[in-house]
C-alpha cells in the first residue's frame, strides 16, 4: 500500500463511521455537529466529503433514513403520529410534508395502501405470484 492511499482509506473509514452513526442514531436528536464530530472533521469539510461519497448531504441522508424507517413502522401498523416521533421528527406536519415529498403520497395514504394490499394478498395470494412460477409448481392449470 502506498502512502498516498492510506490517508484516503482513513478518511473513507471516518466517513463510513459517520454514516453508521446516522444509521444507528437516526431517531435521536442529532445535528450536523454531532455527525461531523463522529468523523472528526470540520462541519464544512465533512459536508463536502460526505456528499462526494454518498451523493447526499448528511442532513439529506438523515432524512432519507428516517423516512425509510418510517415506512417500515407504518407497514407494521404503527399510527402516523407515533411513527413521526419514533423516527426522530418533532412535528407531525413537517414529517408528513417530507414523507409526501419523498414518496409521492402522505403517510396515512401509504399506511392505507399497504393495509389494502396486505388484505388482498391474504384473500387471493395467487394474484401476487407470477403465473409461470405458479404453473410450474402446480398451483394453477394451463
Amino acid at each position: 500500500m502506498t502512502t498516498e492511499q492510506y490517508p484516503k482509506i482513513y478518511l473513507y473509514r471516518r466517513l463510513v463511521q459517520a454514516k453508521l452513526f446516522i444509521d444507528t442514531h437516526y431517531a435521536d436528536k442529532i445535528d450536523l455537529n454531532n455527525i461531523a464530530d463522529e468523523a472528526n472533521f470540520s462541519k464544512f469539510h465533512f459536508i463536502r466529503s460526505f456528499k462526494n461519497i454518498y451523493r447526499k448531504t448528511p442532513h439529506q441522508y438523515l432524512i432519507f433514513v428516517r423516512i425509510e424507517k418510517a415506512m417500515d413502522l407504518l407497514k407494521s401498523g404503527m399510527p402516523v403520529s407515533e411513527t413521526c416521533y419514533a423516527v426522530g421528527f418533532e412535528s407531525v406536519s413537517s414529517f408528513c410534508g417530507l414523507f409526501k415529498r419523498m414518496t409521492g403520497i402522505t403517510p396515512s395514504d401509504y399506511l392505507t395502501r399497504y393495509q389494502k394490499k396486505k388484505a388482498q394478498m391474504a384473500s387471493s395470494p395467487l394474484d401476487f405470484i407470477p403465473g409461470c412460477f405458479a404453473e410450474k409448481n402446480g398451483w394453477i392449470k394451463k
